[in-house]
């Protein structure tokens, strides 16, 4: 039986589709033939997709060129997955250029290429350079993308990059008579540490949490009236965490890329802080929309994820949380396909102690008291509060109080501890294992004789869940760390236990 041969006619250009944060390969395919003159395209594209017709034709147009009389055929392979985006652009142009005999097919066929293209024939910038130049890196490709994001996609590393600002300029190089110079890497984005823990007066019982909260990675909810100061305490968490490991801060860099969030190509080195509005959605939190777009919990991956007031948020978004809380990840379910991010973040929660804020205060709470109380808390569920490892109440401080607090210690001091603390755990779980121990398992935490005893004590009294016992012993083991000691003794159950969440009617 006669093999058929490859058709020369035919044109391949690589490029890629995205599915969270993995770059998919799709090969562009072109092929003109003799026929009525058209320009059609199949391989299932979205509507941004397909509009990149009509910018290619006003392209070439602007550079001196004319699509041919003929009939241009472009597929999008593989054509069960959906492409969307803008991005597919350039890739699409460099095809028909090719098939046109304007760029040299052997040289084309040896780079991904990515980027939105302009009526006038520059290129714009577009969402998912970096993954792309890290895909097209392991398929030893080049990859050719705007100039204004060639230094995001040098950090790919050993990779040939052009980074043109216009398709002309992009056709000249290929044709010698210009020379597109290799870009430099964007730097490091810059990332003040934010306001300064010494600045809040008293309160030692809810920086001491901040504190351990901060040390172990663990989930923080504050609690108390209008005025007490939970958001400055929850601005300055971010203040005491250390930089991101490389392998970290690559993961971020890329869901940050990918939601085109990248800013001028810089790679994040430090953990995000997010905080949207109470008014979120649900797919503003834990992403999908149209194109499946990361949320607030992957933006916040390796980072805080800040929602205050707590309550007010739709109870079908906060329950989406349980999810990625316990997971590290959420999953974007699409009629098409199912997109995962990463999201693995540390959640610091604020909230009044009822709707009008002032419960317990004799001469301002409300009528309803002590039942509005009940009510406004229980618009978080039980197993949404069971995934919080500390609790404290703030209270504000009086002015007198205020007048006499001693200065607290500084942010950068209690920094520190926290990064000592984080050095012990990466001691323990090693290479590849929990990154805190927030995501400890707990066969890798043993207790003195005396401390298990108390925590054995504790969950029958207190009615505490498997989840719950496993957080205790997780926020027990930071406690020890920030001690330095080797053992968690009872001391560092007992604080781990005061700082527990206990549901009303609880010891």
């Amino acid at each position: 039986m006669n093999k058929i041969a490859p058709q020369a006619g035919i044109v391949r250009v690589n490029t890629f589709a995205f599915s969270g944060i993995d770059a998919i390969p799709v090969e562009v395919q072109v092929q003109i033939t003799p026929g009525t003159p058209a320009l059609m395209l199949v391989g299932l594209p979205d509507k941004a997709v397909f509009e990149a017709k009509e910018r290619v034709r006003a392209a070439f147009s602007a550079i001196g060129l004319s699509l041919p009389a003929r009939r241009v055929l472009i597929n999008l392979r593989p054509a069960y997955l959906l492409k969307e985006g803008s991005h597919f652009d350039l890739p699409l142009a460099l095809a028909i250029l090719a098939a046109m005999d304007v760029l040299p097919r052997e040289e084309i066929e040896h780079y991904a290429a990515l980027g939105e293209l302009s009526l006038d024939g520059s290129l714009c910038p577009v969402a998912g350079i970096l993954p792309s130049a890290i895909a097209a890196s392991a398929r030893d490709l080049g990859l050719i993308c705007p100039a204004a994001q060639g230094g995001e996609a040098a950090w790919a590393g050993r990779i040939d990059v052009l980074a043109p600002f216009d398709l002309l300029s992009l056709i000249n190089h290929f044709r010698g008579t210009q020379v597109l110079s290799p870009p430099e890497t964007a730097g490091i984005a810059e990332a003040p540490r934010g306001p300064d823990l010494r600045d809040v007066k008293g309160m030692e019982s809810a920086k001491r949490a901040v504190e351990i909260a901060a040390a172990g990675g663990h989930n923080l909810l504050l609690i108390g009236p209008p005025g007490a100061g939970k958001s400055m305490l929850a601005a300055r968490v971010p203040g005491l965490l250390p930089d991101l490991t490389p392998a970290a801060a690559l993961e971020v860099s890329m869901i940050h890329s990918v939601a085109g969030l990248l800013d001028g190509g810089r790679l994040v080195m430090r953990p995000p802080f997010r905080e949207p509005h109470h008014s979120a959605s649900q797919a503003a939190l834990t992403g999908g929309g149209a194109r499946a777009r990361p949320g607030e919990v992957s933006l916040a991956h390796r980072g805080v994820l800040f929602l205050d007031e707590l309550p007010e948020f739709p109870r079908q978004a906060l329950e989406a949380l349980r999810q990625p809380m316990e997971t590290g990840r959420t999953t974007v379910a699409r009629a098409s396909a199912h997109v995962t991010y990463p999201a693995r973040f540390q959640l610091v929660a604020a909230m009044n102690p009822c709707r009008c804020g002032y419960l317990g205060d004799a001469s301002r709470e409300c009528g309803r008291a002590p039942r509005c109380g009940a009510d406004y808390q229980n618009r978080i569920s039980g197993p949404v509060l069971d995934r919080i490892d500390l609790t404290v109440a703030v209270q504000p401080a009086t002015a007198a109080e205020m007048a006499r607090a001693p200065v607290g210690e500084t942010s950068a001091t209690i920094a520190e501890r926290v990064e000592g603390a984080r050095r012990m755990q990466v001691g323990r779980y090693g290479v590849g294992g929990a990154a805190c121990n927030a995501e400890a398992d707990s066969k890798d935490i043993v207790l003195a004789p005396d401390a298990q005893q108390l925590l054995t004590q504790a969950m029958e009294r207190l009615g505490i869940s498997p989840r719950g016992y496993t957080r205790i012993l997780r926020v027990a083991r930071t406690i020890a760390d920030l001690a330095g000691a080797e053992r968690i003794g009872r001391p560092h159950v007992a604080e781990a236990l005061a700082f527990r969440h206990r549901a009303p009617g609880q010891g």
